[in-house]
């Protein structure tokens, strides 16, 4: 029976349970399907509180995410709608406005919870 991770033991057997289970060739709706699913939640509610990871700077966060999208900063400057203050905002020189936050939340799918953090 499967039950909550409370200790850096517990921890390391199910993730080399997880290891383990990822190995197989698993079929949908089986028990070994399911005990990885669970297995898998137990363990990053265990990561989330042991080991969490800071929020990324905001200016990072844009950054990579460009990146990830190979998109350049010229589309920066299109999705703000200020081309001339895209090279001031990912210097630092300048600061994300609101609406500039609401839409990097809406184009680049970054977290308004990043974007708004100080920097």
């Amino acid at each position: 029976m499967l039950k909550p991770i409370k200790t850096k033991d517990q921890y390391d057997i199910a993730l080399a349970r997880v290891y383990e289970l990822m190995q197989t060739e698993l079929k949908e709706n089986t028990s070994e399907s399911d005990e990885l699913e669970i297995l898998s939640i137990l363990v990053k509610e265990y990561e989330t509180e042991h080991y969490p990871m800071p929020s990324p700077n905001p200016l990072e966060a844009i950054k990579f995410r460009l990146d990830q999208m190979g998109l350049s900063e010229k589309e920066l400057g299109e999705i703000l709608g200020y081309r001339s203050r895209k090279s001031e905002i990912l210097s630092g020189k300048r600061k994300l406005s609101l609406a500039m936050i609401r839409r990097l939340n809406e184009v680049l799918h970054i977290p308004a919870e990043v974007l708004i953090q100080a920097y």
